[in-house]
């Protein structure tokens, strides 16, 4: 695996560099609860900052659907990237366009600067080739720097690539370098363990997975339509219905390349979704739905 590195960058002083960051964290009362995920990404915009660049951060917050919503604003996340950072962090009220050349524009060297949720335009989850266009009219280098929400083929994930030079942040090498010493010539055995709610957005990486290691253990939402899948009924717990298949043909799969498949035995069934509710707890019911 091969792949380019903050190690590449040279005289980037004064260059515009688009990092994109996963600032999708936690807020109750308009408060960030955990910062993990800008302490991750803190490395690498110092490490821009201090030479120079002028670091231009793009990132998500939520399920807009392609429309501006208030209480989704990363204007909220600022104060917190700051507090991380110890260093002011400017926010321009748009990603594209006129707002985010002007903010630009008055950045000095070594000045970090936030855009508004990349998520407030449609073109972002679709990929469009205009939307990209316009995010890489204003940069000149693109480092990437959010490995967790870097499987999806978004605009600010991976279209951008395409049209500026592009290098991994420290987070993402630091990932990309354990993948490939997992996965890549792996001391055996290997086990992976795979969360989340949804198969829908991890089905390339399942099924890559399951080529690759000696059991895959998955836990979280997804779990839910594996269970499914094997005709146990789970009530009105978070399931993907309609990918049954999917998963059966992940389970296929995984039998014919030796992986074991590892899903949760047991499991805490509520009456209800308020706190509080009466809870039974037990072994997952292995009679078909």
């Amino acid at each position: 695996m091969t792949f380019k590195t903050l190690d590449d960058l040279t005289d980037i002083a004064g260059k515009r560099v688009l990092v994109r960051v996963d600032l999708n964290v936690p807020v109750k009362d308009g408060v960030v609860t955990d910062a993990t995920r800008i302490e991750r990404v803190a490395p690498t915009i110092r490490e821009l900052s201090e030479k120079g660049a002028k670091v231009i951060l793009l990132a998500h917050f939520g399920r807009p659907k392609g429309e501006p919503v208030a209480d989704m604003s990363l204007k909220t996340i600022a104060p917190a990237v700051e507090d991380v950072l110890d260093q002011r962090v400017h926010f321009g009220a748009d990603c594209i366009g006129d707002k985010a050349k002007n903010a630009i524009a008055e950045m000095s060297d070594g000045d970090v600067l936030l855009l508004e949720n990349t998520r407030f335009h449609k073109g972002e989850e679709k990929n469009e080739a205009e939307f990209v266009k316009a995010l890489a009219a204003n940069g000149d280098i693109y480092v990437n720097d959010a490995f967790s929400a870097a499987h999806r083929a978004h605009a600010s994930t991976e279209g951008l690539a395409h049209h500026l030079p592009a290098f991994a942040g420290r987070t993402m090498q630091a990932e990309l370098e354990a993948l490939e010493k997992g996965l890549g010539q792996p001391k055996r055995p290997v086990v992976a363990i795979v969360g989340g709610a949804k198969v829908s957005t991890k089905i390339d990486l399942l099924q890559n997975l399951v080529t690759k290691v000696d059991a895959l253990v998955i836990g979280g939402g997804m779990a839910n339509t594996f269970i499914a899948a094997k005709g146990v009924n789970v009530g009105k717990s978070l399931c993907e219905h309609d990918l049954a298949d999917t998963a059966k043909a992940i389970i296929a799969a995984a039998d014919k390349a030796g992986c074991a498949i590892v899903l949760p035995e047991d499991g805490v069934i509520g009456r209800g979704v308020q706190a509080g509710a009466d809870k039974d707890v037990g072994g997952i019911n292995p009679t078909p739905a």
